[in-house]
């Protein structure tokens, strides 16, 4: 799965980016990939202008946009200094991508499961007691998008995302459907781990039913467990392939 299917996602702007955004993010890659590492000073702006063949200022206007995501870290006198991750926006939706075109950082994708599991399963409790019959709809049809594809790893994983997020907006809570980026992420990140066959699609449908079923039924105690069991069981399988790897 590529970044792009993390942008389509998350419906950001489709038109062509400008030069400057054009150069973060070929920085920005590379940074959440380890080839500039913490602490090391990048090139200087006359080696990036001829490296992406682009002037000066439109260098200076990437690095710029990268400092805001807590990247990098230019000083005067010294050059521009990449950051160690712990100063990183991480919830930006740019370096949430980026780790897509990144190698797999395991630590990263657990951080990713934790965090899922700290609000999904609350999430999913207050679904069930503010969901509308609209949300309810929007949930079945994410659940038999993920039935009718199945044998489409792609297609599976992207409906897999639908449903959840579509929890998320049944909450009709701001701060938990802003976190559907983390969800995103986290389930096109662990593509790169597991190895999704028709027949484990097919075996997830009924967990992902009784989810559904507890929300419509208003019965929040159990949503709540039903998700949190459903994270559980993937992170568990998810490390034990990490393992593996």
């Amino acid at each position: 799965m590529s970044e792009l299917t993390y942008y389509d996602l998350r419906r950001a702007n489709s038109m062509s980016p400008s030069l400057p955004i054009q150069v973060a993010k070929e920085l920005g890659r590379r940074i959440v990939a380890g080839t500039y590492t913490a602490g090391t000073l990048i090139d200087d702006e006359n080696k990036l202008s001829e490296r992406f063949q682009v002037s000066r200022v439109v260098i200076r206007d990437a690095v710029k946009i990268l400092v805001g995501k807590g990247l990098l870290d230019v000083r005067r006198g010294i050059g521009t200094r990449v950051k160690s991750r712990d100063n990183w926006s991480l919830l930006d939706d740019d370096v949430l991508a980026w780790h897509l075109s990144a190698p797999l950082n395991p630590e990263f994708l657990t951080q990713l499961m934790e965090f899922r599991l700290a609000f999904e399963p609350k999430a999913a409790s207050v679904a069930a007691e503010r969901a509308t019959d609209e949300d309810i709809i929007k949930i079945k049809e994410a659940l038999c998008e993920m039935e009718n594809s199945v044998s489409d790893i792609d297609k599976f994983v992207i409906a897999d995302a639908h449903f959840h997020s579509a929890i998320l907006k049944a909450s009709h809570n701001e701060l938990f459907i802003s976190m559907e980026c983390i969800i995103f992420s986290a389930l096109l990140v662990s593509i790169k781990v597991t190895n999704q066959t028709a027949e484990s699609n097919l075996a997830s449908i009924p967990f992902h039913a009784e989810v559904l079923d507890a929300i419509a039924n208003k019965d929040s105690k159990k949503a709540q467990s039903l998700t949190e069991n459903l994270l559980y069981d993937a992170k568990s399988k998810l490390q034990a392939l990490m393992v593996n790897k």
